[in-house]
């Protein structure tokens, strides 16, 4: 159990039958009456922010977040598959779990498989990746005094915007967070 008086951002915390993690926090003391805590609590499964109040002396469970490192097999239809390095054990989440984490993400690669309390709720993919670019138009000459980007397909599929100096057939680093360009490689 933790109270609110020592709520800090990140901690993540079981409230009506859901878990949150806490992404601010704010004690008030009013002139007149007695002290709050002011938060904003984002739901862990489906991302949803909310905003609550707790007395100091409150006090909640403290929900324990398991990150496992699984390796990201192959997709099925509606289903991708996870194997677990160690044991070798495999899971099929479906795509209602897994979203868009894997957007990025070549297969054989490894990722983060969340749980809480042994139901998997999200997959987290690597923060950067490096993908070959299948497909985009090619640059001409002088269009790069301005900085202008242009569309790009992925070995994934995934479409990135890049600069007009990349081409066909080049590697490239995304960061998976926003799913922008970031080098060349």
């Amino acid at each position: 159990m933790i109270s609110a008086g020592d709520f800090r951002n990140g901690i993540t915390i079981e409230l009506d039958n859901n878990v949150y993690q806490i992404i601010e926090f704010q004690h008030v003391k009013p002139g007149k009456g007695a002290a709050f805590v002011r938060t904003k609590l984002k739901n862990i499964k489906n991302g949803g922010v909310v905003e609550k109040t707790f007395r100091p002396t409150e006090k909640c469970p403290q929900a324990r977040i398991d990150r496992k490192d699984m390796q990201y097999l192959y997709a099925d239809g509606d289903l991708f598959y996870f194997m677990d390095t160690e044991s070798y054990d495999q899971i099929a989440l479906n795509s209602e779990t897994v979203g868009d984490a894997l957007k990025f993400v070549k297969e054989n690669e490894m990722c983060k498989v969340c749980s809480h309390n042994g139901n998997v709720f999200s997959v987290e993919p690597p923060l950067f990746v490096e993908l070959d670019i299948t497909d985009t138009e090619p640059g001409f000459k002088g269009d790069t005094a301005t900085g202008a980007s242009k569309p790009a397909t992925v070995e994934t599929g995934a479409v990135v915007s890049v600069p007009l100096f990349v081409e066909q057939g080049d590697k490239i680093k995304i960061d998976t967070r926003t799913g922008e360009y970031l080098s060349r490689v």
